[in-house]
């Protein structure tokens, strides 16, 4: 059997100094972790978030920066993720939409209320991302490069 990461992507949104944040069941467990999710097979990086950040909030997201990228392994099961985290802007919410499955409600917290968390924050990359973003730390987006297409290309 091949070893793969889980590749994720997360959305970091600020406003007024809260996060938006999602409050979802992981398995008998209630955690807290920003709009993110798996990249779905064919899909482009952007695409997953502003996808994800729409399933799981009713938030239209359109990112501005990558925070950063981020590998852990989970201890407990020994799964390891690899997450890009993007910046940018919630531009209109549909509040009538159904949230994600598992997805228990989307709130805005700030980094003081998610450090109070602790444990129930869904991995150690939850706070770094915010702590990174605080530090100024934002890539562009053409960063990415998301090669699809013919190969070898045609002469």
């Amino acid at each position: 059997m091949v070893w793969k990461p889980h590749v994720t992507v997360a959305a970091l949104v600020e406003r007024e100094g809260r996060f938006l944040m999602v409050e979802e069941k992981d398995g008998a467990h209630i955690v807290y972790n920003q709009p993110a999710g798996h990249l779905d097979e064919g899909e482009g990086l952007t695409d997953a978030v502003v996808r994800e950040t729409f399933e799981e909030t009713a938030w239209q997201f359109r990112p501005t920066s990558i925070i950063g990228i981020y590998r852990w392994m989970n201890p407990h099961n020994r799964h390891t993720y690899l997450r890009v985290c993007f910046n940018g802007v919630c531009e209109k919410h549909d509040a009538a939409r159904r949230l994600d499955k598992g997805i228990v409600r989307a709130l805005w917290l700030t980094r003081g209320e998610l450090l109070e968390l602790g444990p129930r924050l869904r991995s150690p990359m939850v706070l770094h991302c915010v702590d990174d973003y605080l530090a100024g730390k934002h890539y562009p987006l053409e960063l990415l490069n998301e090669l699809d297409g013919e190969w070898p290309p045609a002469l």
